[in-house]
């Protein structure tokens, strides 16, 4: 698929990983609806980006509300042809620390958003992607999941980021497996430390410790590394049913 012809949907595309993918659809060429729950932020996106970007508010944990903005942005975009999910939480609790135990509600919060908010956006762009005109390889479309090398390695404090994260991990074949027939492809990206609004938000002393755990190159990922990479999975045919990880050989520690 060329980039010039993507019309995409990202959530989370206000800040960090999305927004970087955002970026990099419109500058080859692309159309793109910004999906995010920050109203705000995300109309000062769409604004920068230009005429070719759309905001849609969305809670993706509200199957309602995706599928309604999935279809008015396959709309407003003339299709839809390349899905990417950025949208979700990172939030850390033990199970049992100093704070307490961890209540039920919080471990479903976290899966309901990474996990099941995951779903809802992938299962409504495959089914507006299975209405494209197929390319000459019978491709209609691209999905792209976000896990996490926490799927792998998960921390201290992490059994529900990691939990979440593993689920995106274990649909990828079994989603790829089950739309190849409808000729949409997915893959996903687990990204190491990468310099998003969480980390951002650290001192530059924390931020330069958790670049010097990554081997090479020894710093924090930046989110244009991880939007070339979704470039690449769009416009590389034989890239499905995979995750990539995206670390620079990080091996997370217990903590």
């Amino acid at each position: 698929m060329r980039m010039q012809d993507v019309r995409a949907v990202v959530t989370g595309g206000a800040s960090g990983l999305g927004r970087a993918v955002a970026d990099e659809v419109i500058a080859t060429g692309g159309r793109v609806a910004l999906l995010d729950v920050n109203e705000e932020a995300g109309q000062g996106v769409a604004k920068a980006l230009g005429a070719r970007a759309t905001l849609f508010k969305v809670d993706v944990t509200s199957e309602q509300a995706v599928d309604a903005a999935i279809h008015a942005a396959a709309q407003a975009m003339d299709g839809l042809s390349v899905a990417v999910n950025c949208a979700g939480v990172g939030w850390p609790r033990r199970m049992v620390g100093k704070d307490g135990v961890m209540p039920g509600e919080f471990f479903r919060k976290v899966v309901e958003i990474n996990l099941v908010g995951t779903l809802l956006v992938c299962k409504a762009a495959a089914a507006a992607m299975r209405h494209n005109e197929p390319q000459a390889d019978g491709e209609r479309g691209v999905i792209v999941m976000t896990a996490s090398v926490a799927a792998f390695e998960g921390q201290i404090g992490q059994v529900a980021y990691s939990a979440s994260k593993a689920g995106v991990v274990g649909m990828t074949l079994p989603m790829a497996r089950e739309l190849a027939s409808t000729g949409v492809r997915v893959m996903t990206i687990a990204p190491g430390i990468f310099m998003t609004p969480m980390i951002a938000g650290l001192s530059a002393e924390a931020q330069a410790s958790l670049g010097k755990q990554v081997p090479f190159p020894s710093r924090l990922g930046d989110p244009v590394e991880y939007a070339k990479l979704v470039r690449q999975i769009v416009e590389n045919p034989m890239l499905n049913g995979e995750t990539i990880r995206l670390d620079g050989a990080i091996r997370m520690a217990p903590r």
